[in-house]
Protein backbone atom coordinates (compact mmCIF):
# COMPACT_ATOMS: atom_id res chain seq x y z
CA UNK A 1 0.00 0.00 0.00
CA UNK A 2 1.47 3.42 -0.95
CA UNK A 3 2.46 5.64 1.95
CA UNK A 4 -0.34 8.17 1.34
CA UNK A 5 -2.97 5.45 1.10
CA UNK A 6 -1.67 3.87 4.29
CA UNK A 7 -1.78 7.23 6.05
CA UNK A 8 -5.36 7.80 4.93
CA UNK A 9 -6.38 4.34 6.10
CA UNK A 10 -4.74 4.92 9.48
CA UNK A 11 -6.45 8.31 9.85
CA UNK A 12 -9.83 6.82 8.97
CA UNK A 13 -9.35 3.98 11.45
CA UNK A 14 -8.38 6.41 14.20
CA UNK A 15 -11.36 8.66 13.46
CA UNK A 16 -13.72 5.68 13.55
CA UNK A 17 -12.29 4.52 16.87
CA UNK A 18 -12.58 8.01 18.35
CA UNK A 19 -16.21 8.29 17.26
CA UNK A 20 -17.03 4.84 18.61
CA UNK A 21 -15.52 5.72 21.97
CA UNK A 22 -17.36 9.04 22.23
CA UNK A 23 -20.72 7.41 21.50
CA UNK A 24 -20.11 4.35 23.67
CA UNK A 25 -21.04 6.01 26.96
CA UNK A 26 -24.50 5.58 28.40
CA UNK A 27 -26.64 8.69 28.50
CA UNK A 28 -26.65 10.42 31.88
CA UNK A 29 -29.97 11.71 33.14
CA UNK A 30 -30.20 15.29 34.40
CA UNK A 31 -31.09 16.48 37.86
CA UNK A 32 -33.86 18.65 36.41
CA UNK A 33 -35.35 19.62 33.06
CA UNK A 34 -37.14 22.85 32.23
CA UNK A 35 -38.91 24.14 29.13
CA UNK A 36 -38.12 27.50 27.57
CA UNK A 37 -40.87 27.20 24.95
CA UNK A 38 -43.81 25.08 23.84
CA UNK A 39 -42.04 22.83 21.33
CA UNK A 40 -40.81 19.45 22.67
CA UNK A 41 -37.26 20.39 21.64
CA UNK A 42 -37.33 23.66 23.59
CA UNK A 43 -35.94 22.24 26.81
CA UNK A 44 -32.81 22.51 28.95
CA UNK A 45 -31.38 19.74 31.13
CA UNK A 46 -29.66 20.83 34.32
CA UNK A 47 -26.81 19.04 36.07
CA UNK A 48 -25.86 20.12 39.57
CA UNK A 49 -22.17 20.16 40.49
CA UNK A 50 -21.14 16.82 41.95
CA UNK A 51 -18.57 18.49 44.19
CA UNK A 52 -18.01 22.02 45.45
CA UNK A 53 -14.90 23.70 44.17
CA UNK A 54 -15.86 27.32 44.85
CA UNK A 55 -14.00 29.03 47.70
CA UNK A 56 -16.03 28.78 50.86
CA UNK A 57 -18.50 26.41 49.22
CA UNK A 58 -20.12 29.14 47.16
CA UNK A 59 -22.07 28.90 43.94
CA UNK A 60 -20.57 27.08 40.97
CA UNK A 61 -19.91 28.59 37.54
CA UNK A 62 -22.65 27.87 35.02
CA UNK A 63 -21.53 26.06 31.87
CA UNK A 64 -23.99 26.15 28.98
CA UNK A 65 -23.56 23.24 26.57
CA UNK A 66 -24.78 23.39 22.96
CA UNK A 67 -24.51 20.02 21.27
CA UNK A 68 -23.35 19.36 17.74
CA UNK A 69 -24.48 17.05 14.98
CA UNK A 70 -24.55 19.37 11.95
CA UNK A 71 -27.82 20.90 13.19
CA UNK A 72 -29.52 17.66 12.03
CA UNK A 73 -32.34 15.89 13.83
CA UNK A 74 -30.69 12.48 14.36
CA UNK A 75 -28.37 14.16 16.87
CA UNK A 76 -29.97 15.46 20.03
CA UNK A 77 -28.61 16.50 23.40
CA UNK A 78 -28.39 12.94 24.70
CA UNK A 79 -25.05 12.28 23.03
CA UNK A 80 -23.37 15.02 25.08
CA UNK A 81 -24.90 14.04 28.44
CA UNK A 82 -21.73 12.11 29.41
CA UNK A 83 -19.78 15.31 28.67
CA UNK A 84 -22.24 17.35 30.74
CA UNK A 85 -21.86 14.88 33.60
CA UNK A 86 -18.06 15.03 33.21
CA UNK A 87 -18.19 18.80 33.73
CA UNK A 88 -20.57 18.44 36.68
CA UNK A 89 -18.13 16.03 38.31
CA UNK A 90 -15.47 18.70 38.01
CA UNK A 91 -17.52 21.11 40.07
CA UNK A 92 -19.45 22.99 37.39
CA UNK A 93 -23.19 23.56 37.18
CA UNK A 94 -24.28 22.58 33.68
CA UNK A 95 -27.17 23.53 31.40
CA UNK A 96 -27.49 21.22 28.38
CA UNK A 97 -29.64 22.98 25.79
CA UNK A 98 -31.84 21.31 23.20
CA UNK A 99 -33.02 23.18 20.09
CA UNK A 100 -34.93 22.49 16.90
CA UNK A 101 -32.91 20.85 14.15
CA UNK A 102 -33.51 19.89 10.54
CA UNK A 103 -35.45 16.69 10.12
CA UNK A 104 -36.77 16.53 6.56
CA UNK A 105 -35.06 13.97 4.35
CA UNK A 106 -33.80 15.16 0.99
CA UNK A 107 -32.24 13.24 -1.90
CA UNK A 108 -28.61 13.57 -2.84
CA UNK A 109 -27.26 14.77 0.50
CA UNK A 110 -24.70 12.77 2.43
CA UNK A 111 -25.24 12.12 6.12
CA UNK A 112 -23.30 13.88 8.81
CA UNK A 113 -20.52 12.00 10.52
CA UNK A 114 -21.97 9.15 12.52
CA UNK A 115 -25.43 9.29 10.88
CA UNK A 116 -26.89 6.45 8.90
CA UNK A 117 -25.22 6.36 5.52
CA UNK A 118 -27.12 6.59 2.25
CA UNK A 119 -28.05 9.04 -0.45
CA UNK A 120 -30.95 10.44 1.54
CA UNK A 121 -30.08 12.46 4.61
CA UNK A 122 -31.67 14.95 6.98
CA UNK A 123 -31.46 18.65 6.25
CA UNK A 124 -29.13 20.65 8.48
CA UNK A 125 -31.05 22.98 10.75
CA UNK A 126 -34.24 24.96 10.44
CA UNK A 127 -34.32 28.62 9.51
CA UNK A 128 -35.14 30.58 11.58
CA UNK A 129 -36.21 28.13 14.29
CA UNK A 130 -32.73 26.86 15.21
CA UNK A 131 -31.60 30.44 15.89
CA UNK A 132 -34.91 31.34 17.54
CA UNK A 133 -34.35 28.56 20.03
CA UNK A 134 -30.76 29.33 20.95
CA UNK A 135 -31.61 32.99 21.49
CA UNK A 136 -34.69 32.10 23.56
CA UNK A 137 -32.79 29.55 25.65
CA UNK A 138 -30.01 32.00 26.45
CA UNK A 139 -32.53 34.69 27.39
CA UNK A 140 -34.49 32.29 29.60
CA UNK A 141 -31.50 30.78 31.39
CA UNK A 142 -31.03 33.24 34.28
CA UNK A 143 -34.60 32.78 35.53
CA UNK A 144 -34.61 29.01 34.92
CA UNK A 145 -31.31 28.60 36.73
CA UNK A 146 -32.63 30.39 39.79
CA UNK A 147 -35.51 27.92 39.93
CA UNK A 148 -34.00 24.64 38.76
CA UNK A 149 -30.27 24.94 39.43
CA UNK A 150 -29.81 27.08 42.55
CA UNK A 151 -26.24 25.82 42.96
CA UNK A 152 -25.23 27.83 39.86
CA UNK A 153 -23.97 31.38 39.59
CA UNK A 154 -25.31 32.83 36.31
CA UNK A 155 -22.92 35.75 36.72
CA UNK A 156 -20.10 33.30 35.98
CA UNK A 157 -21.43 31.77 32.79
CA UNK A 158 -19.35 30.15 30.05
CA UNK A 159 -20.90 28.86 26.84
CA UNK A 160 -19.36 25.83 25.18
CA UNK A 161 -20.42 23.84 22.16
CA UNK A 162 -19.09 21.12 19.90
CA UNK A 163 -19.00 21.27 16.10
CA UNK A 164 -22.34 22.80 15.01
CA UNK A 165 -22.86 23.56 18.69
CA UNK A 166 -19.56 25.39 18.66
CA UNK A 167 -21.00 27.59 15.93
CA UNK A 168 -24.07 28.25 18.06
CA UNK A 169 -21.91 29.10 21.09
CA UNK A 170 -19.95 31.68 19.09
CA UNK A 171 -23.17 33.03 17.61
CA UNK A 172 -24.84 33.32 21.03
CA UNK A 173 -21.93 35.47 22.21
CA UNK A 174 -22.20 37.76 19.18
CA UNK A 175 -25.89 38.65 19.16
CA UNK A 176 -25.12 42.29 19.98
CA UNK A 177 -23.30 42.48 16.62
CA UNK A 178 -26.14 41.14 14.49
CA UNK A 179 -27.65 43.41 11.83
CA UNK A 180 -30.08 45.96 13.25
CA UNK A 181 -33.10 44.19 11.76
CA UNK A 182 -32.25 40.80 13.30
CA UNK A 183 -34.92 39.65 15.75
CA UNK A 184 -32.21 37.95 17.84
CA UNK A 185 -30.13 41.08 18.32
CA UNK A 186 -29.54 42.33 21.87
CA UNK A 187 -28.47 45.83 22.82
CA UNK A 188 -25.30 44.93 24.72
CA UNK A 189 -22.92 41.99 24.98
CA UNK A 190 -24.33 38.95 26.74
CA UNK A 191 -23.18 38.65 30.37
CA UNK A 192 -20.71 35.84 29.72
CA UNK A 193 -17.35 35.05 31.25
CA UNK A 194 -16.40 33.53 27.94
CA UNK A 195 -16.89 31.02 25.14
CA UNK A 196 -15.04 27.74 24.60
CA UNK A 197 -15.88 26.49 21.11
CA UNK A 198 -14.88 22.89 20.34
CA UNK A 199 -14.03 22.14 16.70
CA UNK A 200 -16.60 24.80 15.78
CA UNK A 201 -18.11 25.40 12.37
CA UNK A 202 -16.93 28.95 12.84
CA UNK A 203 -16.49 30.27 9.30
CA UNK A 204 -19.26 29.31 6.90
CA UNK A 205 -17.48 30.29 3.70
CA UNK A 206 -14.44 28.15 4.49
CA UNK A 207 -16.64 25.32 5.78
CA UNK A 208 -18.60 25.30 2.53
CA UNK A 209 -15.42 25.22 0.45
CA UNK A 210 -14.36 22.16 2.44
CA UNK A 211 -17.86 20.59 2.23
CA UNK A 212 -18.03 20.26 6.01
CA UNK A 213 -20.74 17.78 7.04
CA UNK A 214 -22.08 17.43 3.51
CA UNK A 215 -22.96 21.06 2.86
CA UNK A 216 -24.52 21.62 6.28
CA UNK A 217 -23.95 25.39 6.33
CA UNK A 218 -25.55 25.72 2.89
CA UNK A 219 -28.58 23.77 4.06
CA UNK A 220 -28.88 25.64 7.36
CA UNK A 221 -29.19 28.97 5.58
CA UNK A 222 -31.64 27.76 2.95
CA UNK A 223 -29.37 26.80 0.07
CA UNK A 224 -28.94 28.95 -3.00
CA UNK A 225 -31.89 31.18 -2.18
CA UNK A 226 -30.77 32.07 1.32
CA UNK A 227 -27.07 31.41 1.85
CA UNK A 228 -25.54 34.73 0.83
CA UNK A 229 -28.33 36.91 2.22
CA UNK A 230 -28.38 35.13 5.58
CA UNK A 231 -24.63 34.92 6.16
CA UNK A 232 -24.49 38.26 8.06
CA UNK A 233 -27.11 36.90 10.47
CA UNK A 234 -25.50 33.53 11.08
CA UNK A 235 -21.76 33.36 10.36
CA UNK A 236 -19.66 33.97 13.51
CA UNK A 237 -16.65 35.04 11.45
CA UNK A 238 -18.67 38.05 10.30
CA UNK A 239 -19.73 38.98 13.85
CA UNK A 240 -16.50 40.30 15.32
CA UNK A 241 -15.09 41.62 17.58
CA UNK A 242 -17.38 40.36 20.34
CA UNK A 243 -15.48 41.75 23.32
CA UNK A 244 -16.04 38.40 25.05
CA UNK A 245 -13.14 36.10 25.94
CA UNK A 246 -13.12 33.28 23.42
CA UNK A 247 -11.09 30.10 23.09
CA UNK A 248 -11.27 27.56 20.29
CA UNK A 249 -10.14 23.99 20.95
CA UNK A 250 -9.34 22.01 17.83
CA UNK A 251 -7.85 18.63 17.04
CA UNK A 252 -5.20 18.77 14.35
CA UNK A 253 -6.34 15.37 13.06
CA UNK A 254 -10.00 16.41 12.77
CA UNK A 255 -11.40 15.34 9.40
CA UNK A 256 -15.02 16.29 10.17
CA UNK A 257 -14.45 20.00 10.83
CA UNK A 258 -10.86 20.57 9.72
CA UNK A 259 -8.43 22.85 11.51
CA UNK A 260 -8.64 25.38 8.67
CA UNK A 261 -12.15 26.38 9.78
CA UNK A 262 -11.06 27.35 13.29
CA UNK A 263 -7.99 29.10 11.92
CA UNK A 264 -10.15 31.17 9.56
CA UNK A 265 -12.23 32.40 12.50
CA UNK A 266 -9.13 33.22 14.55
CA UNK A 267 -7.71 35.13 11.58
CA UNK A 268 -10.96 37.06 11.13
CA UNK A 269 -10.93 37.96 14.82
CA UNK A 270 -7.35 39.21 14.57
CA UNK A 271 -8.25 41.39 11.59
CA UNK A 272 -11.10 42.81 13.68
CA UNK A 273 -8.68 43.64 16.49
CA UNK A 274 -9.58 40.80 18.82
CA UNK A 275 -7.34 38.06 20.17
CA UNK A 276 -8.98 34.64 20.17
CA UNK A 277 -7.28 31.70 21.81
CA UNK A 278 -6.68 28.68 19.59
CA UNK A 279 -5.64 25.49 21.34
CA UNK A 280 -4.51 22.87 18.82
CA UNK A 281 -4.26 19.28 20.02
CA UNK A 282 -1.88 16.89 18.28
CA UNK A 283 -3.16 13.50 17.12
CA UNK A 284 -6.72 14.38 18.12
CA UNK A 285 -9.74 14.19 15.85
CA UNK A 286 -13.28 15.49 16.13
CA UNK A 287 -14.92 13.49 18.90
CA UNK A 288 -12.36 13.20 21.75
CA UNK A 289 -13.19 16.79 22.73
CA UNK A 290 -16.51 15.57 24.19
CA UNK A 291 -15.41 12.06 25.18
CA UNK A 292 -14.90 11.74 28.94
CA UNK A 293 -12.56 8.80 28.30
CA UNK A 294 -10.18 10.94 26.22
CA UNK A 295 -7.36 13.12 27.48
CA UNK A 296 -8.60 15.88 25.15
CA UNK A 297 -11.77 16.20 27.20
CA UNK A 298 -9.73 17.07 30.28
CA UNK A 299 -8.00 19.79 28.25
CA UNK A 300 -11.43 21.15 27.34
CA UNK A 301 -12.47 21.22 31.00
CA UNK A 302 -9.31 23.11 31.88
CA UNK A 303 -9.94 25.69 29.13
CA UNK A 304 -13.45 26.17 30.50
CA UNK A 305 -12.12 26.52 34.03
CA UNK A 306 -9.65 29.19 32.92
CA UNK A 307 -12.58 31.40 31.90
CA UNK A 308 -15.16 30.33 34.48
CA UNK A 309 -13.17 30.76 37.69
Amino acid sequence: MPDDAAARAAAEARAAAEEESAFSHAAVGPDATAAYGDDPDQVIDFYAPRETLSPGGGLAPLIVVLHGGAWRAPYDRRHVTPFADFLARRGFAVANVEYRRGGVSIPGQGAAAGAVAGDVGPVAGRWPETFDDVAAAMDALPALVREFLPQADPRRMVVTGHSAGGHLALWAAARHLLPADAVWRIDRPAPLRGVVALAPIADFTVAEKLDVCGGACWQLLGGEEGFTARLPYADPSLLLPTGIATTLVQGRADTVVPQAVAEAYADAAAKAGEVVGLTLLEDVGHFPLIDPAADACAVVAEEIAQLAW
